[in-house]
């Protein structure tokens, strides 16, 4: 009966193993695990919300800020005064005081606004470089997701020629019992058979990579494997594209470099604002014990300007730094913009280029499989050497590796040129 329920536990662990393994993983649920489970993403996530917390930050002074403060004084005797010759205290030597006091900032020539329109356009610039650290995600998901793909079917192509050397050495090694050709010929196939077969196991090596980081890409676990639709694709209409500039426009990097722009023009307004006077006002309520006082507690109210007159050139320091930090960012956005359109180009190569490729391969591949089969007569009919059959060989492999790199090039050139036109 133990060994009953335990074959049923053994026999359920192992289908559910098997259910795991056998989903089909799309594109498409790649790109939403990564969106909710990318690790990077996660930790990238926390900076647009602290941004937030510091345009509340900025915002509190727009509210007037109230303190308390109390305290108890220890004297070594009482303070007093002399009037017309005569003594008299005017202080406890011991005393509590206690306070309440409201200041607020009334007019500032522009500076407390300037600071709140930098802290939001900071914030707006974390959205957008979050968006954009989404997108690179994004395309290395796609990258990695085709690189599965490929490599499966080198893996495929690879194990074809191990079959074929196989096969080779086996009408080799036929021929050499028959005393038609030599042993070099037997040699030679167990030479080209080892080289095939590590090149098997580099591509199953590769393959095991492929998928570690896939799923470190996604948030899985490292073992986690499912099947891929290998009829993925990202090929879309070119015509319905947006044009150049729409392009760069909508970039989420590139409208972060812009709001970080307009930090730094706010950050300008705002250091030269210290160079003005500011107006405030202040309401006072304080209490001290003083039994010599006709009155201990005090209300107040305060109108005033301050102004600094000189800080050492720190505000001039200030300034110059905001003014050179903004000319950094514009030449950061103006290159950004031109990087942007040369990585719209060269995509759009790539995917054509990829594409020519494409064809180019599918007829090799016909051409080295007729070459092979020439080839195998040749040497079975004793008028072929066994070279010329291990290159044709290895020429069929290499039009079909050929043939899947252009295949998926074109797949992972189309997903970088939809990342570039903001698209991905």
């Amino acid at each position: 009966m133990k060994n009953l329920f335990f074959s049923l536990f053994m026999s359920g662990a192992l289908l559910i193993g098997t259910t795991a393994w056998g989903a089909q993983l799309t594109l498409q649920e790649c790109l939403e695990r990564a969106r909710e489970h990318n690790p990077s993403l996660k930790t990238a996530a926390w900076d647009h919300r602290i941004a937030y917390e510091d345009v509340r930050q900025a915002s509190a002074a727009n509210y007037p800020r109230i303190d308390a403060q109390a305290g108890y004084t220890l004297q070594q005797a009482a303070q007093g005064a002399k009037i017309d010759g005569i003594s008299a205290k005017t202080q406890q030597a011991d005393y509590a005081s206690a306070g309440l006091s409201a200041t607020y900032t009334i007019f500032d020539f522009g500076r407390r606004n300037a600071r709140q329109q930098m802290t939001r356009a900071i914030a707006d610039s974390t959205v957008e470089s979050f968006e954009a650290r989404r997108t690179d995600v994004s395309l290395q998901v796609v990258e990695a997701y085709f690189s599965i793909l490929e490599t499966g079917k080198l893996i495929t192509a690879a194990a074809d020629e191990v079959a074929q050397v196989e096969e080779h050495r086996r009408v080799a090694q036929a021929l050499f019992e028959e005393g038609v050709v030599t042993r070099n010929d037997v040699l030679q196939a167990d030479v080209r058979l080892s080289a095939a077969k590590q090149n098997l196991l580099t591509m199953k090596n590769r393959l095991e990579n492929d998928w570690l980081q896939l799923n470190y890409l996604t948030g899985d676990q490292p073992a986690f494997r499912a099947e891929l639709d290998g009829g993925a694709t990202l090929s879309g209409d070119r015509e319905a594209r947006l044009n150049e500039n729409d392009a760069v426009s909508q970039r989420h990097d590139i409208l972060a470099l812009r709001r970080g722009v307009e930090a730094s023009d706010m950050e300008v307004r705002e250091s030269k604002a210290a160079f003005y006077p500011e107006l405030y006002s202040q309401a006072t309520l304080g209490y001290v014990q003083n039994d010599t006082a006709l009155e201990q507690t005090i209300m107040a109210a305060f109108i005033g300007i301050r102004v600094n007159l000189f800080d050492g050139f720190a505000s001039t320091a200030t300034t110059e730094k905001a003014v050179r930090n903004r000319s950094r960012n514009q030449d950061a956005l103006h290159q950004a913009e031109s990087q942007v359109r040369l990585e719209i180009d060269t995509s759009k190569n790539d995917v054509k280029v990829a594409g020519e490729r494409i064809n180019v391969a599918e007829t090799a591949i016909r051409q080295s499989e007729e070459n092979l089969r020439i080839n195998k007569e040749r040497y079975q009919e004793r008028v072929g050497t066994a070279t010329e059959v291990l290159d044709a060989q290895t020429l069929v492999t290499q039009a079909r590796t050929d043939y899947y790199n252009a295949l998926y090039d074109y797949q992972v050139s189309t997903a970088r040129l939809k990342r570039a036109l903001g698209e991905l």
